[in-house]
Protein backbone atom coordinates (compact mmCIF):
# COMPACT_ATOMS: atom_id res chain seq x y z
CA UNK A 1 0.00 0.00 0.00
CA UNK A 2 1.08 3.52 -0.78
CA UNK A 3 2.00 6.34 1.85
CA UNK A 4 -0.40 8.51 2.71
CA UNK A 5 -0.24 11.68 0.51
CA UNK A 6 1.20 9.64 -2.37
CA UNK A 7 -0.89 9.50 -5.77
CA UNK A 8 -2.61 7.25 -7.53
CA UNK A 9 -1.18 6.85 -11.02
CA UNK A 10 -2.04 4.94 -13.48
CA UNK A 11 0.52 3.11 -16.16
CA UNK A 12 -0.78 2.23 -19.91
CA UNK A 13 1.85 -0.83 -21.25
CA UNK A 14 3.14 -1.22 -17.65
CA UNK A 15 4.16 -5.36 -19.02
CA UNK A 16 7.46 -4.37 -20.18
CA UNK A 17 9.63 -1.49 -21.43
CA UNK A 18 9.22 2.02 -20.42
CA UNK A 19 5.94 1.26 -18.91
CA UNK A 20 7.29 -1.41 -16.62
CA UNK A 21 10.42 1.41 -15.39
CA UNK A 22 8.23 3.73 -15.19
CA UNK A 23 5.68 1.50 -12.68
CA UNK A 24 8.16 0.09 -10.82
CA UNK A 25 9.78 3.68 -10.07
CA UNK A 26 6.82 5.64 -9.38
CA UNK A 27 6.04 2.64 -6.99
CA UNK A 28 9.69 2.63 -5.28
CA UNK A 29 8.86 6.30 -4.72
CA UNK A 30 5.99 5.66 -2.70
CA UNK A 31 2.94 6.09 -5.56
CA UNK A 32 -0.06 3.70 -5.44
CA UNK A 33 0.18 2.49 -9.04
CA UNK A 34 -1.75 0.67 -11.38
CA UNK A 35 -0.60 -0.69 -14.02
CA UNK A 36 -3.00 -1.90 -17.33
CA UNK A 37 -1.94 -4.25 -20.04
CA UNK A 38 -3.90 -6.34 -22.30
CA UNK A 39 -3.15 -9.71 -20.99
CA UNK A 40 -2.43 -11.34 -17.54
CA UNK A 41 0.88 -11.03 -16.20
CA UNK A 42 3.60 -10.41 -13.94
CA UNK A 43 3.72 -7.11 -12.15
CA UNK A 44 6.65 -4.81 -11.60
CA UNK A 45 7.15 -5.19 -7.54
CA UNK A 46 4.44 -2.89 -5.39
CA UNK A 47 2.48 -2.18 -8.79
CA UNK A 48 -1.32 -3.77 -8.89
CA UNK A 49 -1.97 -4.62 -12.51
CA UNK A 50 -5.37 -4.04 -13.90
CA UNK A 51 -6.27 -6.02 -17.72
CA UNK A 52 -7.06 -3.16 -19.79
CA UNK A 53 -6.86 -3.17 -24.10
CA UNK A 54 -6.48 0.24 -25.07
CA UNK A 55 -8.27 -0.74 -28.58
CA UNK A 56 -11.25 -1.96 -27.05
CA UNK A 57 -13.84 1.20 -25.11
CA UNK A 58 -15.37 -1.35 -22.40
CA UNK A 59 -11.89 -3.07 -21.31
CA UNK A 60 -10.65 1.22 -20.93
CA UNK A 61 -14.02 2.09 -19.51
CA UNK A 62 -13.97 -0.79 -16.89
CA UNK A 63 -10.55 -0.65 -15.66
CA UNK A 64 -10.43 2.94 -15.32
CA UNK A 65 -14.19 2.72 -13.12
CA UNK A 66 -12.24 0.30 -11.37
CA UNK A 67 -8.80 1.76 -10.20
CA UNK A 68 -11.37 5.16 -9.37
CA UNK A 69 -13.39 2.68 -7.42
CA UNK A 70 -10.26 1.05 -5.49
CA UNK A 71 -8.26 3.64 -5.05
CA UNK A 72 -11.06 6.86 -4.87
CA UNK A 73 -9.32 9.12 -7.10
CA UNK A 74 -6.67 9.01 -9.96
CA UNK A 75 -4.22 12.06 -9.74
CA UNK A 76 -2.06 10.78 -12.96
CA UNK A 77 -2.16 8.84 -15.96
CA UNK A 78 1.01 7.70 -17.99
CA UNK A 79 -0.45 6.79 -21.54
CA UNK A 80 2.82 4.58 -22.82
CA UNK A 81 1.03 1.82 -24.65
CA UNK A 82 1.91 1.59 -27.92
CA UNK A 83 2.86 -0.32 -31.03
CA UNK A 84 5.48 -0.15 -33.90
CA UNK A 85 5.20 -1.24 -37.26
CA UNK A 86 7.54 -0.88 -39.20
CA UNK A 87 8.58 -0.59 -43.09
CA UNK A 88 7.79 1.68 -45.88
CA UNK A 89 4.33 3.36 -45.97
CA UNK A 90 3.84 1.83 -49.64
CA UNK A 91 4.48 -1.29 -48.32
CA UNK A 92 2.33 -1.19 -44.95
CA UNK A 93 -1.00 -3.06 -45.12
CA UNK A 94 -4.21 -0.77 -44.31
CA UNK A 95 -4.90 -3.48 -41.72
CA UNK A 96 -0.91 -2.71 -40.32
CA UNK A 97 -1.81 0.56 -40.70
CA UNK A 98 -5.09 0.96 -38.89
CA UNK A 99 -3.55 -1.40 -35.85
CA UNK A 100 -0.62 1.10 -35.58
CA UNK A 101 -3.53 4.01 -35.24
CA UNK A 102 -5.77 1.99 -33.20
CA UNK A 103 -2.98 1.97 -30.62
CA UNK A 104 -1.08 4.40 -30.53
CA UNK A 105 -3.55 7.21 -30.70
CA UNK A 106 -7.14 6.13 -30.62
CA UNK A 107 -6.09 4.30 -27.09
CA UNK A 108 -4.48 6.90 -25.62
CA UNK A 109 -7.94 9.28 -26.69
CA UNK A 110 -10.02 5.88 -24.92
CA UNK A 111 -7.82 6.38 -21.65
CA UNK A 112 -8.22 10.13 -21.81
CA UNK A 113 -12.13 10.34 -22.54
CA UNK A 114 -12.15 7.74 -19.79
CA UNK A 115 -10.05 9.44 -16.69
CA UNK A 116 -10.73 13.02 -17.69
CA UNK A 117 -14.11 12.99 -16.01
CA UNK A 118 -12.80 11.83 -12.61
CA UNK A 119 -9.98 14.51 -12.99
CA UNK A 120 -12.49 17.23 -13.97
CA UNK A 121 -14.64 16.44 -10.27
CA UNK A 122 -11.84 16.28 -8.94
CA UNK A 123 -10.33 19.34 -9.68
CA UNK A 124 -6.65 18.08 -10.90
CA UNK A 125 -5.54 15.45 -12.38
CA UNK A 126 -2.13 15.19 -14.87
CA UNK A 127 -2.01 13.49 -18.54
CA UNK A 128 1.29 12.32 -19.63
CA UNK A 129 1.11 11.00 -23.45
CA UNK A 130 4.29 9.14 -24.52
CA UNK A 131 5.49 10.11 -28.06
CA UNK A 132 8.40 9.73 -29.86
CA UNK A 133 10.50 11.71 -31.63
CA UNK A 134 8.94 10.37 -35.09
CA UNK A 135 6.05 12.10 -33.41
CA UNK A 136 7.88 15.58 -34.88
CA UNK A 137 10.10 14.48 -37.36
CA UNK A 138 8.77 12.00 -39.64
CA UNK A 139 11.52 8.91 -40.21
CA UNK A 140 12.02 6.70 -43.06
CA UNK A 141 10.19 3.52 -42.76
CA UNK A 142 8.03 4.42 -40.02
CA UNK A 143 5.74 6.66 -41.85
CA UNK A 144 2.58 4.83 -39.99
CA UNK A 145 3.91 5.25 -36.69
CA UNK A 146 5.09 8.86 -37.70
CA UNK A 147 1.29 9.50 -38.51
CA UNK A 148 0.20 8.24 -35.40
CA UNK A 149 2.41 9.91 -33.01
CA UNK A 150 1.83 13.02 -35.10
CA UNK A 151 -1.75 12.64 -34.50
CA UNK A 152 -0.97 12.31 -30.31
CA UNK A 153 1.06 15.09 -30.47
CA UNK A 154 -1.37 17.62 -32.14
CA UNK A 155 -4.41 16.10 -29.98
CA UNK A 156 -2.04 16.47 -26.53
CA UNK A 157 -1.51 20.21 -27.71
CA UNK A 158 -5.03 21.01 -27.95
CA UNK A 159 -5.87 18.76 -24.81
CA UNK A 160 -3.44 20.79 -22.76
CA UNK A 161 -5.49 23.84 -23.25
CA UNK A 162 -8.93 22.31 -22.98
CA UNK A 163 -8.18 20.84 -19.10
CA UNK A 164 -6.02 24.10 -17.82
CA UNK A 165 -9.17 25.74 -16.57
CA UNK A 166 -9.86 22.37 -14.54
CA UNK A 167 -6.56 22.15 -12.81
CA UNK A 168 -5.51 19.12 -15.21
CA UNK A 169 -2.07 19.12 -16.67
CA UNK A 170 -1.54 17.71 -19.70
CA UNK A 171 2.27 16.55 -21.52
Amino acid sequence: MAAAGSKVVVVTGASSGIGRACAAHLANRGHRVFGAQRRAGDAAPGVEMMQMDVTDDASVNAAIAAIHRHAGRIDAVINNAGTAVMGSVEDTSMAEAHAQLETNFFGVLRVCRAVLPVMRAQGSGHLINISSLAGVLGLPFSGLYSASKFALEGMSESLRHETRPFGIKSS
